[in-house]
């Protein structure tokens, strides 16, 4: 093979190894997402669940831990605002914030994230959870006391400074966290959708830089 020939071959196996692993610009300033298209574009990397945009909205339904991941990279700090709804008896919100950005169950079963993991109705609708890394751990903080109204839209705020993740929603403080050994790093800077068996949908992700 000729010295130019090889360069070429080179060249492609470099770009075939490299691809499927791309990830988008990191978030640097407000990032905004009404998902008012027809495809998800680049900037999403979906690991095997049925996620679509109709109508303006993300949607979901039986992706069975497979989320459905952001490839910008998250601030450290930042402030999340996302509008979510269920359209199922069972509630069952999910979101994922500073995870890996490529993890997913390898089959219909759980997983052990790579995030903070925020649940709304879980289990039958009825638990609300923040768990870090593990939602069957004993170390997630949880309440029982508002279950999902199915086709109703919620608007969460998430924020996230220093040890604190706070979850608000539709302006009411929901749930906190108070993390001693932070999830930090380019292994846990990114957001992601994720869902059981629920329809889902959500709508104006928000993403803003905090000091």
């Amino acid at each position: 093979m000729t010295q130019p020939s090889c360069s070429i071959a080179l060249a492609l196996l470099l770009a075939a190894t490299t691809m499927g692993c791309t990830r988008s610009a990191p978030i640097r300033g407000p990032f905004l997402d009404r998902f008012d298209r027809t495809d998800l574009g680049p900037d999403y990397r979906n690991t095997g669940g049925p996620y679509h945009l109709h109508d303006g909205l993300l949607r979901v339904r039986g992706a069975y831990n497979k989320p459905l991941w952001l490839t910008r990279a998250l601030p450290r700090n930042a402030r999340i605002e996302v509008e979510v709804r269920s359209d199922s008896a069972d509630g069952d919100i999910k979101l994922e914030v500073w995870g890996d950005g490529e993890s997913s169950a390898s089959d219909r079963g759980a997983y052990l994230a790579t995030s903070y993991v925020l649940i709304f109705g879980g289990w039958g609708n009825s638990t609300a959870a923040i768990a870090r890394l593990d939602e069957h751990g004993e170390d997630r903080v949880q309440r029982s006391d508002l279950p999902v109204t199915p086709r109703r839209t919620y608007r969460w705020t998430i924020v996230r400074q220093g040890q604190r993740l706070e979850w608000s929603i539709d302006g009411r403080p929901f749930l906190k966290l108070d993390d001693p050994a932070p999830l930090e790093g380019s292994r846990h800077a990114y957001l992601g959708f994720n869902n059981w068996e629920s329809d889902c949908a959500f709508d104006n992700l928000r993403v803003t830089p905090l000091p």
